[in-house]
């Protein structure tokens, strides 16, 4: 029996996985809930699942990462905010199931610093399909990792093509249904750059050995090539409940979770370079990586600065990572990576994104 905490519990990933654990009852405990500002949501599902230790926003849901008894905590809040969370999570000792990207990606080395060996869990996708296929062989026979990406729903445009984007249109991706700012970061590829930094300090992999390949299908989520030319793909129909299942109980699989492939239908999958005109979020992403310290904790709070502009229309899709671009090219590191130092470089680069959206 595991016993869990779910961050974010009234969004898309504390929904589904709540729809893992409630017919599993027997396998998994939820004895805590938190939730962003759906209070009434909240309370009904901590009735279903019979919970009494909640919580509203992230820092009461650090608070309550410290004070129940749990064996993994699920983190699927969005946004840097998580941070928090995770770092308590950590310190207390649970399994971290991470759905929550930014906060590793921008805590960086303050959360591997603390994660024992096998402490965190991917959610994504992506990075549970890599963490899957890494498996079958061991960290030194590793040629590269290869992260897909579905291209979102603007695959296949040029750059002069974006101009006119409108939210709408952003928000309209041909595979998951997600929140406002995820969505539009898997249009703009945003999201994609968030993961490969967020493979880079998962798996101790350089970002040379870290591509993007764009497969529309979703069906491979990623790949890893091994040093003696093997490549083992992780496939299965898109689908949360599975990664989340895996975060939940990992290393051990959940039977009956999500569908298998239907193989004996014909399907084709298809594969394509990245275009880095188009999309020049994954480049950008790799150079923030390389920099560390707070270059990462830069690239995405001004990135969620631009975001919020171009769904309020004082932004255009094409001034998202143009904006992005400018404030991570203003910035200049302090000396010590705290907590402190994160939460004033993040400040400032919030200020620095809406000074720029206000000239533009």
């Amino acid at each position: 029996m595991r016993r869990v905490v779910i961050l974010g519990s009234t969004g898309s990933i504390g929904t589904q996985a709540l729809d893992v654990i409630r017919d599993r009852r027997d396998r998994f405990e939820v004895v805590g809930l938190a939730a962003g500002t759906d209070r009434e949501g909240m309370a009904a599902q901590a009735a279903e699942f019979g919970v009494s230790e909640t919580a509203l926003g992230a820092a009461d849901a650090e608070r309550l990462v410290r004070t129940v008894d749990a064996d993994v905590v699920l983190n699927g809040i969005t946004g840097s905010v998580g941070l928090g969370p995770t770092l308590a999570a950590l310190e207390c000792g649970r399994t971290l199931a991470l759905a929550n990207k930014e906060s590793l990606i921008v805590g960086g080395e303050l959360v591997t610093a603390l994660a024992a060996p096998g402490q965190i869990v991917p959610v994504d996708s992506e990075h549970s399909a890599l963490a899957q296929a890494l498996r079958s062989g061991e960290h030194d026979e590793v040629r590269r990792l290869v992260l897909t990406a579905s291209g979102g729903p603007f695959r296949g445009r040029t750059r002069s093509d974006l101009g006119d984007v409108t939210p709408a249109q952003a928000l309209a991706h041909p595979t998951w249904d997600m929140g406002r700012v995820v969505t539009t970061n898997s249009a703009t590829l945003v999201n994609k750059g968030l993961e490969v930094i967020e493979a880079h300090l998962l798996f101790d992999i350089g970002y040379d050995d870290i591509d993007v390949v764009v497969h529309p299908q979703s069906i491979v989520h990623s790949m890893v090539e091994f040093h003696d030319g093997s490549t083992i793909a992780q496939a299965s129909p898109p689908d949360m409940r599975l990664p989340l299942s895996l975060g939940l109980d990992w290393p051990y699989r959940v039977a009956g979770v999500g569908s298998p492939l239907d193989w004996t239908r014909a399907s084709s999958w298809t594969f394509e370079p990245l275009d880095d005109d188009a999309f020049p979020a994954v480049a950008l992403a790799k150079r923030v990586g390389r920099e560390g310290g707070t270059y990462p904790a830069v690239f995405n709070a001004a990135n969620e600065q631009a975001v919020d502009a171009f769904h309020e229309g004082a932004l255009s899709f094409l001034g998202i990572l143009d904006t992005v671009a400018r404030v991570v090219d203003a910035h200049r590191a302090p000396g010590e990576l705290t907590r402190e130092s994160l939460a004033e470089t993040e400040r400032w680069a919030r200020a620095e994104a809406d000074r720029i959206i206000a000239a533009a």
